[in-house]
């Protein structure tokens, strides 16, 4: 099995994106350790392809031109990476949120992946999907899947509501080692680990979100985890160790 990271671009958010228990911003309290570049939070935009030897599964595909300008790299992103997009059979969104979602059509209206047999979506989720009319050429031919679903031999998924009411952990085991492909359980690297009590604005439940956040991490500690998020610094994989106090995002 073969992943690879894929960067879609980046997206440069506000610091009153990030929340604090009982939906507080932050601000001259904001903790050093957070890098801002202009004054704003830098967030990497990643998808991955996960390479069985005979087919490609994508989980995520970016934003296409459907938001900012600096995103819809991935088809230059797969071209780098020597990706024929014809392999790419299986598209799984974590979630339907328009960074994970818009890269099925490229920004000049094509098909990101003429090849596609199985597009995925979390059932939770569906009707969200159904109501973006720039994919409803992809409505009809969106199949839900659910928690603890099984995609293949060596994935499966994992409920992680919170961010969304559908978002999920796909989980890849093969040769002894597991990969959380975990989507957005982090949105800043350099806070939500040491304080997974730092919330997102666009957590559709924050104190979910919260909660999901600490069992993922804890779930991931170990030698033979690593996780791979959708908004980790790129390529936004690594693995996770516990601290005194939280835990820490050692990257590869």
């Amino acid at each position: 099995m073969t992943v690879t990271s894929l960067r879609d671009g980046y997206v440069d958010m506000p610091t009153r994106r990030l929340r604090q228990p009982g939906n507080i911003v932050f601000g001259d309290d904001l903790p050093l350790q957070v890098p801002l570049i202009d004054g704003a939070l830098r967030l990497s935009v990643n998808a991955f392809a996960i390479d069985d030897g005979d087919e490609i599964t994508l989980i995520d595909t970016g934003a296409s031109n459907a938001w900012h300008p600096t995103m819809g790299h991935l088809p230059k992103a797969m071209r780098e990476a020597k990706i024929a997009v014809d392999r790419v059979r299986t598209v799984a969104f974590t979630h339907t949120h328009l960074d994970h979602i818009h890269g099925l059509i490229l920004a000049d209206g094509g098909d990101g992946f003429p090849q596609l047999s199985r597009l995925l979506v979390p059932r939770l989720e569906l009707g969200m999907f159904r109501e973006e009319t720039r994919l409803e050429r992809f409505h009809g031919r969106a199949q839900p899947f659910d928690p603890g679903q099984r995609l293949s031999a060596h994935i499966d998924t994992i409920a992680t509501p919170g961010h969304e009411v559908g978002h999920t952990c796909f989980r890849l085991v093969s040769d002894g080692e597991t990969l959380l492909i975990w989507g957005d359980i982090v949105h800043v690297p350099s806070l939500q680990f040491d304080h997974p009590e730092i919330a997102w604005e666009f957590d559709a439940d924050q104190e979910q979100a919260r909660t999901t956040r600490r069992q993922i991490l804890a779930m991931a500690t170990g030698n033979a985890c690593y996780v791979a998020g959708a908004h980790l610094d790129s390529p936004g994989v690594g693995r996770v160790s516990r601290t005194e106090t939280a835990f820490r995002f050692e990257p590869l």
